[in-house]
């Protein structure tokens, strides 16, 4: 008879993997190892400056308010038009008083704003219009020479993305943002003029002083929550015109006095 054997090779071993503990501070999907996240930065006292800044500005009666960019197109345009003619008031408002923009857009205006209107105007005439408009001599440039492109371009339109829009002459990255906002109602980013430029550093609203606007509005979007965005253009150049004003500001005015870093007391 033949013995029959039984197989003696035994199943190998599965190798045990070491269980990782979780930590009280680890996030979900953490690297082992990893450091914790680090609570975001924030400006000390700045949810109740911001309210006290909203209350300064209820009565909106500031020049912005009255005589603003979003204030100088005409509301019964088309719309390709209407956003033509916030972006030209943009333009105009670069180092310029907003009576000033004000007055020089409803002087365009009265003579037909269209992308058409203005090719079709010679250069010395356009200057007389628009004067006098800080820098308006190189206004007349970038007006006449970002109107072609956008008559060649974009069919007379103006661009819907603040990289094209930055890319015409004339315009910056304050501009693209507000046209942005007005022209096309999409907030892409913070509009940071000379009034947000000053008032963010003299409230400590930057982890650390910036020299130029662009630098303060990538300071500011770092913290600042984006359902804001919108509003602090519009509520900090109304408050640095009336009360944070450039030279001798009216601390004295303000509701913020006691908690603000840059207040003479």
């Amino acid at each position: 008879a033949v013995s029959q054997t039984r197989s003696t090779t035994s199943t190998p071993r599965r190798s045990r993997r070491r269980k990782s503990v979780a930590i009280a501070y680890d996030e979900p999907g953490q690297d082992e190892g990893a450091e914790p996240q680090r609570p975001r930065w924030e400006p000390r006292d700045w949810q109740e400056q911001l309210e006290r800044i909203r209350e300064m500005r209820r009565s909106r009666d500031a020049p912005v308010d009255e005589m603003g960019v979003d204030k100088c197109y005409d509301t019964s345009a088309p719309p390709q038009v209407m956003r033509y003619q916030v972006l030209l008031s943009l333009m105009l408002s670069s180092q310029t008083k907003d009576q000033v923009t004000s007055a020089a857009m409803l002087r365009l205006r009265q003579r037909g704003l269209t992308v058409d209107s203005v090719l079709q105007m010679d250069d010395a005439t356009l200057g007389q219009i628009i004067y006098p408009v800080g820098f308006w001599r190189n206004k007349v440039k970038y007006i006449k020479q970002t109107t072609a492109i956008l008559k060649q371009k974009y069919g007379g339109d103006i661009p819907s993305t603040v990289e094209e829009l930055v890319q015409l002459p004339g315009v910056g990255p304050k501009m693209a943002h507000l046209a942005m906002n007005i022209a096309w109602d999409s907030v892409s980013g913070i509009a940071v003029d000379t009034h947000v430029h000053r008032i963010t550093n003299r409230l400590k609203w930057v982890k650390k002083e910036t020299k130029y606007p662009e630098e303060t509005r990538v300071a500011l979007e770092e913290w600042l929550p984006r359902d804001l965005w919108r509003e602090i253009n519009w509520l900090l150049v109304g408050f640095g015109q009336q009360t944070c004003l450039p030279v001798n500001p009216r601390c004295s005015q303000c509701l913020n006095q006691d908690i603000c870093p840059a207040a003479k007391r």
